[in-house]
Order: structure tokens, then sequence, then C-alpha cells
């Protein structure tokens, strides 16, 4: 090697701090930013929620809140129903509306059970109406005049009579059941048949969603539960009128102008009867009695006084007599801006 490839002391110092820094940034990087799902910097990471494709959300919370509101309803006017039918004070509560797969629902009742395959016409499917057998036994001994009592109830299917007994407790709840979903749908709601174990009976496929609508009914010292299991795919197609909230008629609709319009457009072509009072006068029935042809009859009202017109019964205008192309007619005066009765 010559000496002009020699390496000087510098040299050699040099070439071990340039190693040293290459060293330490290898080993030490620099932190990365957070990455958003965008890409970009700088911006926070999202929150990543499992799914269970198991038990898929396929009912919305609108429509969640919808089935929960109309059924709240609905309980009240149950109770009110099988309190005047029992005549003993009866309290019917919503505990809750859940979504779950049919064979979840299945799986949580016991056996026997008194289990109800309903009909639900015009819609396609079937729904179940369970009603535990320690509220039923209960309103059947109450029902053939016994007492309610906290004795324990028999663990064996309904006979015949019972089951009869039970009908009328069924009639009742589907009574008011199609009255509570009367502004969804006309719904037509009949018994096919009753049966003592649920998980013989299988109306949808064991992962299918339903909704389970929970109710607590007390009668004293009794407590039970009843249970309505609706199939999500037997209300899919009116699902757009439970998210709109179209069947509430709680409380009134606040006024817009596109309602106006509706309204207004829809009434048009309405016929309405229009009377015009020219006076008011009273007389005796004798009087009555005695009125010929050519009789006058006075009145206390100024010819100059306005015309009363009355739209519906009501007064809306006030009105000047006269004549209009050879025919009698009347002309508006004033507007009544609250009609008088």
């Amino acid at each position: 090697m010559s000496s002009d490839s020699t390496l000087s002391r510098n040299d050699v110092e040099s070439l071990l701090k340039s190693l040293e820094g290459s060293a330490s940034a290898v080993s030490a990087p620099t932190p990365a930013s957070p990455v958003k799902s965008d890409g970009k910097k700088g911006a926070p990471k999202i929150r990543v929620l499992n799914y269970d494709f198991k038990r898929p959300e396929r009912v919305g919370k609108e429509q969640m809140r919808s089935l929960q509101s109309l059924h709240d309803g609905f309980a009240r006017n149950f109770g009110a129903s099988l309190s005047a039918m029992l005549r003993s004070i009866i309290e019917v509560r919503l505990i809750s509306v859940d979504q779950l797969t049919y064979s979840e629902f299945v799986y949580s009742l016991e056996i026997p059970t008194c289990f109800n395959l309903l009909k639900p016409l015009p819609l396609e499917g079937n729904w179940v109406l369970d009603i535990s057998p320690s509220l039923l036994y209960p309103i059947i001994d109450r029902m053939l005049g016994g007492s309610v009592s906290t004795e324990a109830v028999p663990k064996r299917p309904l006979s015949d009579i019972e089951l009869r007994l039970a009908a009328r407790i069924t009639n009742v709840f589907l009574k008011e059941l199609q009255s509570a979903w009367a502004n969804v749908i006309e719904m037509d709601l009949e018994v096919e048949r009753v049966e003592s174990n649920p998980q013989l009976v299988q109306i949808v496929p064991p992962n299918e969603v339903v909704v389970m609508v929970s109710f607590e009914l007390i009668m004293g010292a009794i407590r039970g539960t009843i249970n309505l299991c609706i199939p999500f795919n037997t209300i899919e197609r009116v699902g757009s009128k439970l998210s709109s909230n179209s069947w509430i008629g709680y409380a009134a609709a606040r006024k817009n102008d596109q309602s106006v319009a509706q309204i207004s457009t829809r009434l048009d072509g309405s016929i309405a009867d229009m009377v015009v009072t020219l006076a008011r006068s009273s007389i005796t029935t004798g009087e009555l009695f005695g009125l010929e042809v050519g009789d006058i009859i006075s009145t206390e009202k100024d010819v100059h006084h306005p015309l009363e017109v009355e739209i519906a019964n009501r007064i809306k205008f006030l009105a000047s007599a006269g004549s209009y192309k050879g025919r009698k007619a009347i002309k508006i005066e004033k507007v009544v801006s609250k009609p008088q009765p």
C-alpha cells in the first residue's frame, strides 16, 4: 500500500464518529404519528367496535323506540280491559323491548307453558304469544270464582277446559293489540294453535332476528310475565311506518307550511253549506199557528246591520245583501277571526 492510501489519525476518528451517529439513528427511530382512517398524520385513531354476525342489529333504534311507545300504551289498555273482565285490580307494565335470535327466545321460556302461535293477517309468517303458567293458573282460578292464591302452580300442560278459559285472556290481548297496531297496519290476529313445549315449534330459522316484547302482569300478590315474539321479517315491509312515527297520536302535530299546503289542496274540492241569516225574531206558538200569507213579522234587526254568514253551523263572515246579474247575492264585508258557534 502506498503512502498516499494511508489514513491519518484525524481521518480514523471522523470515521468512528460517523459510524456512531448512524448506529444511534438506526437504534432509536422517531415515533410515528397516529394515523387516521383516511391516512392523514396527526389525527386521532378511530375506535373500532366488535360486530357479532350471529346477532345482527336489523331493527333500527328509531323503530325500537316506536315499538316501545306503541306497546307501552297497549299495556295500559290491556290492563284496564283485563281488570273489567276479571273484576279485579290488575296492573300490566311493559318491561322491555329487545331484539335477539329466535333460538335465544325459545330457550328462555319454561316448559310447560302456554305457547300461542298467532297469525297476523295480512302479514306473512307467525307471531308468538307466551303466557307464563305461574300467571295463567291463578287467573283461571279467579275466572272460576276462586280467590287469588300464591300456592304453587302445577307443572303440567293445560287441560281442554283450561285452554278454553285461557282463550278468553288471549282474545282480550289480541283485541287490544289490534287496536294498538291500527295506525301502522290493520291486522286480523287469530290463534292457529297452542303448544306446551315451545322447543317443538319453529316459525323462523334459529338465527333469525326477532323482537321480544315482555310485559309484567301484577294481580295482588301474583306476578308473572307475558312475552310477545315478533319476527322482524314479518314487519319488515311496514318498518317505514314505525320509523316515521305515523302511528303516534298522543301529541298534536305541529303546523308547518307544507302540511297547511297539503291540507288546503285536499280541501279545495270540498263542498261546504253556506247559510245567511237575515234576522232573528221570537213569536209565541199561538202566533205561529195564526200566521197567514201576507202577514208581516217585525224584527229588531236594523236593515243597515251586516248579515251573519254561517259555515258548518259557525259564524264565519259578516256580509250585506244585494243582487248580482239579476240574482240574489251577498257581499262579504268582514271575516270573523274566531268563528262563533
